[in-house]
C-alpha cells in the first residue's frame, strides 16, 4: 500500500467518527497498540524536540526502505506517533520525501490540539522527513 493510500485510509476511518472525543479515543487506542522502544533506544538523538511529552522516533534502513519505531510517555502523543509510524514505515526514502502531511489537515487533527501538542506533531513530521533525507544521503 502506498503512503497516499494509507493516508486516505486514515481519512476514511476518521470520517466515521462522530466527534472529537471518539477521535481522541481512536488515537489513544492506536498508541496502546504501538510496541514502543526499548530503553536503550530512548536516547537524546531520538528524542523529538518541541513536544510537550517525551516522544522518541528511531529509524532503521533495510532493503531500501525506512522502518520507524517510536514511543512516548504520554498517551495522546503515543497515539499520534503511532499513526505516523503506521503510514510512513516500510517505504523508500524517496516515497517519504515525495509525500505530504495533508491528511493531518483533512482529519482536522491539528486544529483540535493544544498549541504545544500541535508543535509536537509538526516536530514529529519533520523528524520523519529528516530521517528520509539522512538515509537517502547515506545510500
Amino acid at each position: 500500500m502506498t503512503i497516499k493510500e494509507k493516508q486516505q485510509e486514515i481519512i476514511d476511518e476518521f470520517a466515521f467518527l462522530d466527534d472529537w472525543e471518539q477521535k481522541y479515543e481512536y488515537i489513544i487506542d492506536l498508541g496502546k497498540e504501538l510496541k514502543g522502544l526499548p530503553e536503550d533506544r530512548k536516547k537524546d538523538d531520538n528524542l523529538i524536540k518541541g513536544c510537550q511529552s517525551k516522544v522518541w522516533i528511531d529509524a532503521e534502513y533495510k532493503d531500501g526502505k525506512l522502518f520507524f519505531d517510536a514511543d512516548s510517555d504520554g498517551i495522546l502523543p503515543k497515539g499520534i506517533v503511532s499513526l505516523l509510524v503506521s503510514i510512513y514505515s516500510g517505504h523508500s526514502t524517496q516515497e517519504i520525501l515525495d509525500s505530504d502531511f495533508e491528511f493531518i489537515a483533512e482529519i482536522g487533527l491539528q486544529e483540535f490540539l493544544s498549541p504545544s501538542r500541535a508543535n509536537g506533531l509538526m516536530a514529529m513530521t519533520k523528524q520523519i522527513k529528516f530521517y528520509a533525507v539522512a538515509y537517502q544521503l547515506k545510500s
